[in-house]
């Protein structure tokens, strides 16, 4: 059987560890979210025109298409994956 304390400090846990997630997941929501802003810029000043709408469609170039996949997939997991490391050492910190 646990004692009143033992069981009371999972719960705090528990709670903590959802909102590390939260804020995690809200941090990689809004990295993604303008990084892919940015590379839109980026791409509309560099070629001079807006990135294909959809790159699958065979009428866009396929290096164009390739492009647009390679950058957009690199740089917004990229952007997410360094804000939720950031978001996770934060929380982290602040447990300590």
């Amino acid at each position: 059987m646990m004692k009143s304390s033992e069981s009371g400090a999972g719960m705090a846990d528990k709670r903590a560890d959802i909102g590390a997630r939260l804020i995690g997941s809200l941090a990689a929501l809004a990295a993604g979210f303008f990084m892919r802003k940015l590379i839109t810029s980026v791409w509309t000043k560099t070629t001079g025109k807006e990135p294909p709408a959809h790159p699958e469609d065979p009428q866009v170039a396929l290096g164009e298409a390739m492009g647009w996949a390679i950058l957009t997939g690199v740089g917004v997991e990229a952007a997410r994956l360094l804000a939720t490391r950031a978001a996770a050492k934060r929380t982290q910190d602040r447990r300590i």
